[in-house]
């Protein structure tokens, strides 16, 4: 695997891989490199190197300020015309949860402040032939409504080595 040089916090939806998993491994190079289906909570976050009990213990305290909750994935959005993706509800509290993970890491602003709006989703696939994505798209949304309760958050750490990231660790959500 090499030594991990990107961390991410994530809400990990085994419940969609079902429904995406086939999809994310042809156009999704996070599926590749080991990331299974999530909800992005923050990316990119502390250097895999600089992860210390004190950063553990901060991101423990931002996860359990945000009550668990019951989430559902109803439809798929489009980020233009490039990245296809499922949207999450209640979106406010995958809002809630960044928000809690950035205001504790205001150094590890999300996709590095690239982005005016952070829309909380689930990416199917980016960057490939729009007929194989609308393909895609189509088989997906026969396998809707997907429902799971959020109780945490996982951390995990790797490279762009196909299958290096792993969970390091995982936060409970406020009950």
């Amino acid at each position: 695997m090499g030594v991990a040089t990107e961390s991410a916090v994530l809400v990990t939806v085994p419940a969609a891989e079902a429904a995406v998993a086939r999809h994310r491994e042809r156009f999704d190079l996070a599926a590749q490199w080991g990331v299974p289906a999530h909800v992005t909570v923050l990316y990119p976050f502390v250097p895999p190197a600089a992860i210390d009990n004190a950063v553990l213990a901060d991101l423990a305290r931002a996860a359990a300020a945000v009550l668990q909750f019951r989430a559902e994935w109803r439809r798929t959005g489009w980020f233009g015309g490039d990245v296809l993706w499922l949207a999450p509800e209640p979106e406010s509290s995958f809002r809630a949860l960044t928000a809690a993970v950035w205001h504790a890491f205001p150094d590890h602003p999300p996709y590095e402040g690239r982005f005016d709006d952070v829309v909380p989703h689930l990416t199917i696939g980016h960057d490939a032939p729009f007929d194989d994505l609308r393909a895609a798209e189509r088989e997906v949304v026969t396998r809707l409504p997907i429902t799971m309760v959020v109780n945490a958050v996982q951390l995990m750490c790797g490279t762009t080595t196909p299958g290096s990231w792993r969970t390091i660790a995982e936060f409970p959500l406020g009950t």
